[in-house]
């Protein structure tokens, strides 16, 4: 069932025929994670790439002054990983926490760079995770530098309003980069 799924965002990504999806879903084991459960620690080499069948899981790291800071979410539906450890193969500053209990396919790095070299539309797929990824981070920096706290809320109900009902308030406040009392007091008004 997860597999059709994620037959469906492979193909909104790339141009894949049939068999080339059969063949790409079965590198894909499934992967069932508990609330909390911690994928990776920093320190650790990034080894998987994820796609979020059930449930709901973060990237984050911890600042100089012990701060979790929230980079990336990604509920149902989404795909992703600590890209800068997968792709470099190189120790993560990054930590990625299931935030519930959740169902993942997950996708190892040798399998993932087999596919590149064995299919042209995997390096289509992989370019365009890469654009998306490095347009979302740059989307977030400049919203973290030109906007208010109650813009980069506002813009988030507006965008991904299920992660204002699904995500703590910690995790939230700490993706949107403010105090928990800031988002409380905004979730308020």
């Amino acid at each position: 069932m997860y597999k059709d799924d994620l037959k469906k965002v492979l193909a909104s990504l790339a141009d894949f025929t049939p068999q080339e999806l059969e063949h790409i879903v079965f590198c894909f084991k499934p992967k069932s994670v508990m609330k909390n459960e911690i994928l990776l620690f920093e320190g650790d080499v990034c080894n998987e790439f994820y796609y979020v069948a059930k449930g709901c899981i973060r990237i984050y790291f911890i600042d100089k002054n012990g701060h979790e800071k929230t980079r990336y979410v990604m509920p149902g539906y989404y795909i992703g990983t600590a890209l800068t450890s997968f792709i470099a193969q190189k120790p993560s500053i990054e930590f990625i926490e299931a935030l519930e209990d959740s169902e993942l396919l997950a996708i190892s790095h040798s399998n993932f760079y087999r596919l590149n070299s064995e299919m042209n539309s995997w390096k289509n797929f992989y370019q365009r995770i890469l654009e998306m990824a490095y347009t979302f981070q740059n989307k977030r920096i400049e919203q973290l530098v030109t906007l208010t706290a109650k813009q980069r809320y506002n813009l988030l109900l507006k965008e991904t309003p299920s992660l204002i009902q699904s995500v703590s308030n910690k995790v939230l406040a700490s993706y949107l980069d403010i105090r928990e009392e800031t988002l409380s007091r905004l979730k308020s008004k």
